[in-house]
C-alpha cells in the first residue's frame, strides 16, 4: 500500500465474524472473501484498491 500513499487518505480495519473479509473503496465493493471463496492472493489487494482509483477519475504516476 505504501505505493499508495499519497492517494489515499484513510484506511479502516473493521474487524467482523465468520471469515468476513471484504474491501471497499469509497464503499464500493472491490473484494470479498466470501463472494470468491478464498482468500485474496499476493498484491491482488493492491491491485484492485489502484484499478478502483484510476476507474474514480484518479491518476497514480509511473
Amino acid at each position: 500500500m505504501s505505493e499508495l500513499q499519497h492517494y489515499i487518505s484513510n484506511v479502516e480495519i473493521v474487524p467482523d465474524r465468520g471469515g468476513k473479509f471484504e474491501v471497499t473503496v469509497n464503499g464500493d465493493l472491490v473484494y470479498s472473501k466470501l463472494e470468491t471463496g478464498r482468500h485474496a492472493e499476493e498484491k491482488e489487494i493492491l491491485n484492485l484498491v489502484r484499478e478502483k482509483y484510476v476507474a474514480m477519475g484518479g491518476v497514480i504516476a509511473a
